[in-house]
């Protein structure tokens, strides 16, 4: 499975951005697709996923009432709608797809900066 994440910028606290991340290859074989996040000098951290089948969504406590994730299985395109953004929430964000087997997928990653 292959992953091309996109919509990442700049923007100021209070923005708005929408991040999507379209898989190709085997994608039938998907299970879920989430987004992860890692800013300068810490770990990588779950921020949200949701299941290919059934919909049913995850987010992490700090994100949660301010971003929404969804998906278009006809495009297999997660998206990630982040709305009040705050400068904490500045980070690389990386999405991931979930196979049935246990196997896990990254795309590239693509860089988000909250100016305060």
């Amino acid at each position: 499975v292959q992953l091309q994440a996109s919509g990442g910028g700049f923007v100021q606290a209070g923005g708005s951005l929408r991040l999507s991340c379209a898989a190709s290859g085997r994608t039938f074989s998907i299970r879920a697709m989430g987004w992860f996040r890692q800013a300068p000098g810490k770990e990588r951290e779950f921020v949200a996923r949701i299941t290919w089948s059934g919909n049913i969504t995850y987010y992490t406590d700090s994100v949660k009432g301010r971003v929404t994730v969804s998906r278009d299985n006809a495009k297999n395109t997660v998206y990630l709608q982040m709305n009040s953004l705050k400068p904490e929430d500045t980070a690389v964000y990386y999405c991931q797809a979930q196979l049935r087997g246990g196997d896990s997928y990254w795309g590239q990653g693509t860089e988000v900066t909250v100016s305060s």
